[in-house]
C-alpha cells in the first residue's frame, strides 16, 4: 500500500542536504560548544555558522539569533520574558483568539500572574481586526503577540501594519512565524517585529531545536536558567547537531522559497479545484487568497472529521484534523471556533498540507479517496447534505 503524508504542516521529513551537514557532529565534531578546549570551539564555529545562516535569511544580526529546543519555548520565552521585563512599563498583554496553544498558554499564565490579557477576535477569514487593535492599545500595553500564519487554517495575518500600528504606541512586537518561514520572505527589518518565534521541524530540520528573535536593545527575562550558554540568556547544553541542521535548513529556505510556494501553490490549487468540484457540500477554512501555499483547510459537512482522518489513513493517507500540540482533545478547533465556524462544520474540518515532493498523481488518489469515504460517512450521519454538484467555499 501505498503512503501519502499530507501533514507537513504538523512537521516535516529532514532532508538528505540537512541530514548530510548533520552527520559528522554526532561522531567528529561532537564537542560541547560552551568548552573550552579545541573541541568546544570546533563546536562553537559550527554553531556561529548556523546563527550566521539564519540571521542572513531573516536579515537580522548574528547576536540577535537565540537558539531554542523548538517554537513552543521560543513562544514560551517571547510571551513571559517580554512580560516579566517590561512590567514596569505597564501590564496589558494583546493577543488573538488564534494563536497557538504555546502562545494562549503563556498569556494565562501571565494572567494568574496579574497582567491583563485581551484576546483579539477574528473575522470569518482570520484575520485579525486592525480596529480592534488600535482600540485596546493603551499606556498599559507593554506587548502584542499576533502570528505570522495560523497554522490550521493557514490565514496570513498582516504583519507589517500590525507592526506600525503597535510601535506607533511606543509597544514591543512579538510574531510566532513558526509556521511562516519557508512559505514566504521574511525581513525582520522590512515589518520591523521585535521578536520572533521559529522552529526548525517546520523546514526539513530535525525536531527539536528552535530560535528566537530578539532585536538588539529589547529587554527579555530568562526563561531558562542555568549557565552561561546563548550569552546568558538561555541556560543549557547547546544542541549542536540539531542546530546545524537548523542553520543549513534555513540556508536551503533562503535559496529555493520562490520555486517551493510556487510549486506547492499549483498542487494546492490542482486538489482544491477537484474536491470542490466532485464532493458536494465542501467549505473552505481561512482566507481564501491571504493564506500559505501548501496548506488547505476544508470542511466535509455532514462528516465527523476525525472519522474521516482514520479511514484516510487506513487507505495511506496521512492528515491532520487540526494542530498536532492540540490533538486528542474533543473539543472544536479553538481557530474555527474564533472564526464563528459552526460547530458541526467546524467538527468535519481536516487540515491537508503539502510537501514539494507530493505528486498530482498522489492528488488523484486522495481525490478518489475522499469521494468513497465522505459519501460512506454521510450515509450514516444525521446531519442533511444539500443534493447540489461540487462544493463551495464560505
Amino acid at each position: 500500500m501505498q503512503r501519502i503524508y499530507l501533514d507537513n504542516a504538523s512537521t516535516t521529513n529532514v532532508s538528505s542536504e540537512v541530514l548530510n551537514e548533520m552527520l559528522p557532529v554526532f561522531s567528529q565534531n561532537f564537542g560541547n560548544a560552551n568548552s573550552l578546549h579545541s573541541f568546544g570551539r570546533d563546536a562553537q564555529a559550527l554553531v556561529d555558522t548556523a546563527r550566521d545562516r539564519i540571521a542572513k535569511a531573516i536579515n537580522a544580526e548574528r547576536g540577535e539569533i537565540f537558539f531554542t529546543s523548538g517554537g513552543t519555548e521560543s513562544n514560551n520565552w517571547a510571551i513571559l520574558g517580554l512580560a516579566l521585563a517590561n512590567r514596569n512599563k505597564g501590564n496589558k498583554v494583546i493577543t488573538s483568539q488564534i494563536e497557538h496553544k504555546s502562545v494562549l498558554e503563556s498569556c494565562k499564565k501571565l494572567e494568574k500572574l496579574g497582567f491583563e490579557v485581551v484576546y483579539l477576535p477574528v473575522d470569518s477569514k482570520g484575520l485579525v481586526s486592525l480596529v480592534d487593535l488600535i482600540d485596546q492599545l493603551d499606556q498599559k500595553t507593554i506587548l502584542v503577540s499576533i502570528m505570522s500564519a495560523n497554522n490550521e487554517v493557514g490565514t496570513i495575518q498582516n504583519i507589517k501594519t500590525i507592526a506600525k500600528i503597535t510601535h506607533e504606541k511606543d509597544v514591543i512586537f512579538h510574531t510566532d512565524a513558526v509556521q511562516a518561514v519557508g512559505n514566504f520572505a521574511i525581513d525582520v527589518k522590512d515589518i520591523e517585529v521585535d521578536v520572533m518565534s521559529m522552529s526548525g521541524h517546520k523546514i526539513h530540520a530535525p525536531k527539536g531545536v528552535g530560535a528566537l528573535y530578539v532585536r538588539k536593545g529589547i529587554k527579555i527575562d530568562n526563561l531558562l536558567v542555568g549557565g552561561e550558554q546563548e550569552r546568558g540568556k538561555r541556560g543549557g547544553t547547546l544542541n549542536v547537531p540539531a542546530i546545524v541542521g537548523f542553520g543549513k535548513a534555513f540556508e536551503i529556505v533562503e535559496k529555493n522559497y520562490v520555486f517551493k510556494v510556487k510549486k506547492l501553490k499549483t498542487i494546492r490549487e490542482y486538489f482544491v479545484t477537484r474536491v470542490m468540484s466532485e464532493i458536494n457540500d465542501v467549505l473552505l477554512n481561512g482566507h481564501q487568497n491571504q493564506r500559505i501555499a501548501g496548506l488547505v483547510n476544508l470542511s466535509f459537512v455532514g462528516v465527523d472529521g476525525e472519522a474521516l482522518l482514520y479511514l484516510l489513513d487506513m487507505a495511506g493517507i496521512a492528515v491532520s484534523t487540526g494542530s498536532a500540540c492540540s490533538s486528542g482533545s474533543e473539543e472544536p478547533s479553538h481557530v474555527l471556533m474564533a472564526m464563528k465556524v459552526p460547530v458541526e462544520v467546524a467538527k468535519s474540518a481536516i487540515r491537508f498540507s503539502f510537501g514539494t515532493t507530493n505528486t498530482k498523481e498522489e492528488v488523484d488518489f486522495v481525490v478518489e479517496k475522499l469521494k468513497e469515504n465522505v459519501a460512506k460517512l454521510r450515509e450514516i450521519s444525521t446531519v442533511k447534505v444539500k443534493k447540489t454538484t461540487g462544493g463551495k467555499n464560505v
